[in-house]
């Protein structure tokens, strides 16, 4: 991972003097620093890391940690390539690139708004029905696009809905719970998140079996999680006859064809989603593709879901996270550096305390440790330097340790509401609508949440390894 060197290893494991390694560290811990405070310091990601990136190339240079010279690929060929190319983890940016692309693609045919009134009609207008199905839709939403937008597409339908069903007072409440759903569903598949895809890739695990593996949690993580909510914010059943027609009538008001400009493109989107995630599901087994990687198959998806807006692709191309994709680039040198620098072997050597303490011991203080450090800070470089951590120790697949990364970096973001992409999103919906929430309001309401979903993961991936181990 991170790169196409296959003697990668081998120059990571020269001498390096001590404060060196510690001037290294500090420079991570710096960068991770400077991440958790991006909003005051009015600075975008993609900066900063890139400002480290520059920094610790100069001085990986300048100290001669660097393999310059020519790289050897994994046929064995040798090309010429600037030393910080092979240092990025191609096939992760082309699977965030081409889905960004897919998603932004068929989201014009109206398709995910058209299932969102859909379910409200099918809740007749009951709230707690009403939280159930956009709970599910969250979950779903989140697992088969990504977390943000999932929260963008489904909080502002939420007040639309509750007001026209004259229940803003609920708001504040399905708002808050559809957050936290973001995470949970964040890990359904392998694509659902950056922490997913960074450890899948490291750990080589297929997209089926992050499917098969992570849905059992995510089922009844979303179950409890909805329950906690209805009873957290006193949503509850419509009681008299006289109340449920009231709220029928309301939502048969809805018309779920609104957005749907052309019923063409709206059924090409529909079987376009279902083969995309049909595609990525086996790929690993796929002739031909299998070769190319799942980041050449969202590539693929998302060149052919612009094939519609060909002449205006360049509102596309506009509407591309280029921030998002420019610190991944620079996050991967970061890291690169640091493991020629030998940081990368002082995160390996805590972990090795952490297996220490075996498998239960080791799987709950890796969890509970990424949930934590990923609550305050960015879980990706978290996911990132775990990942390639884990894998320099040369930690066997089916370890439950690569399961806690995932699920520790996923539900940290929903101790506070800077723990993830779509909790600031989530918090950033509450204030437009005027709803009276502070930082540590926000963490008081969601503590017992993440507490409970944090607990039931630990006990799931000491269970999962237990039945599955040898």
């Amino acid at each position: 991972m991170f790169g196409v060197m296959a003697e990668a290893a081998a120059h990571g494991a020269h001498h390096v003097e001590g404060w060196v390694t510690g001037l290294f560290a500090a420079l991570l811990v710096a960068m991770v620093l400077t991440l958790a405070f991006e909003e005051k310091i009015h600075a975008k990601k993609s900066m900063i890391t890139g400002a480290f990136a520059v920094i610790t190339l100069f001085l990986g240079a300048a100290f001669g940690l660097l393999p310059f010279g020519e790289v050897t690929l994994a046929n064995g060929e040798h090309v010429a390539l600037p030393v910080y190319i092979p240092a990025i983890d191609w096939g992760v940016i082309a699977i965030i690139l081409g889905s960004s692309l897919f998603v932004d693609a068929t989201s014009k045919s109206g398709l995910f708004t058209y299932i969102a009134i859909k379910l409200t009609k099918a809740s007749k207008g009951d709230p707690w029905l009403l939280l159930m199905y956009y709970g599910l839709m969250t979950v779903v939403f989140s697992a088969v696009l990504n977390n943000v937008t999932a929260m963008i597409i489904v909080g502002s339908l939420t007040g639309v809905s509750l007001r026209k069903l004259g229940r803003e007072n609920l708001l504040l409440g399905f708002l808050i719970t559809e957050g936290l759903l973001t995470n949970i569903g964040g890990l359904l598949t392998l694509i659902s998140s950056v922490p997913n895809i960074i450890v899948g890739q490291a750990a080589k695990i297929s997209f089926m079996e992050f499917f098969v593996t992570a849905s059992p949690f995510v089922v009844v993580a979303t179950a409890v999680t909805l329950w906690m909510g209805a009873k957290r914010f006193g949503v509850k059943r419509l009681e008299t006859s006289e109340e449920k027609r009231e709220a029928l009538k309301q939502v048969q008001g809805f018309d779920e064809t609104d957005g749907i400009e052309s019923e063409g493109f709206f059924w090409f989107s529909v079987a376009a989603l279902g083969l995309f995630i049909v595609t990525l599901a086996t790929t690993s087994i796929l002739p031909f593709i299998q070769d190319l990687g799942m980041g050449y198959v969202a590539m693929a998806f998302g060149l052919t879901a612009l094939l519609r807006f060909k002449s205006r692709i360049d509102e596309f191309l506009r509407a591309i996270d280029w921030d998002l994709l420019f610190f991944f680039a620079f996050l991967f040198v970061v890291i690169h550096v640091m493991e020629h620098a030998q940081v990368l072997g002082l995160i390996g050597s805590a972990l090795e305390q952490v297996i220490a303490l075996g498998d239960v011991g080791g799987t709950a203080v890796l969890l509970t440790a990424a949930a934590v450090f990923s609550s305050v800070t960015d879980n990706i470089p978290l996911a990132a330097m775990l990942a390639k951590a884990l894998s320099n120790l040369g930690t066997s697949p089916d370890s439950p340790l690569w399961w806690s990364v995932v699920f520790g970096a996923n539900l940290g973001g929903n101790i506070t509401p800077i723990g993830s992409a779509s909790t600031v999103v989530a918090f950033t919906i509450i204030h437009k609508n005027e709803l009276d929430l502070s930082f540590m309001g926000f963490v008081k309401v969601a503590a017992p949440f993440a507490l409970v979903q944090l607990i039931l993961a630990t006990a799931y991936v000491l269970a999962h390894a237990h039945l599955t181990a040898p």
